[in-house]
Order: C-alpha cells, then sequence, then structure tokens
C-alpha cells in the first residue's frame, strides 16, 4: 500500500475509532482524524515490527485495519488523558 492508502486507511480508522470511544475530543474533527492517520501508520509498523505480521500489499486485509484501528483507539484514549481537560466543558 502507498502512503495515500495509508491516509484513507487512517482516515476510515479514525471515524472507527470515534464510533467506538464517542465522547467529546479536545481537538475535535480535524484532531481525532489527524489521530486517525497517525494511529493507522503507528498500527500497522507494530503489527509488522512486532507481531509478526508484514503489511500487505491489499488495501482490504482484516489484521492491517484491526492495527489500523487499534493504533487510532491507543492515541485517541491517550490524546484524552493528556489533553481532555484542557477545555471547558
Amino acid at each position: 500500500m502507498g502512503v495515500i492508502s495509508w491516509i484513507i486507511l487512517g482516515l476510515l480508522a479514525g471515524a472507527a475509532a470515534k464510533i467506538l470511544l464517542p465522547g467529546r475530543d479536545p481537538g475535535g474533527l480535524i484532531g481525532t482524524t489527524l489521530i486517525g492517520i497517525a494511529g493507522a501508520f503507528i498500527g500497522g509498523w507494530i503489527s509488522a515490527r512486532w507481531l509478526d505480521h508484514p503489511i500487505s500489499k491489499e488495501f482490504y486485509d482484516g489484521p492491517t485495519w484491526i492495527s489500523a484501528i487499534g493504533g487510532a483507539l491507543v492515541l485517541l484514549v491517550l490524546y484524552r488523558l493528556l489533553f481532555g481537560h484542557s477545555r471547558s466543558r
């Protein structure tokens, strides 16, 4: 997969992470989107590096999607923990 495919996967992974973890985010839609893109890259890297699952050349590879969504979820939780109380509610 190319960089554009990873960005698209990250956008979709960020949306899926937002659906799985609803609530107010400090960064709004743009922050969640960027977290999804970063989560896709990090999840894919972790999957290839430590989980012994090479990055697939196909866009519709299930484990790649799971790792991207997992990476986005982890980053979203960390983002909420670090910056969640910086805005008034």
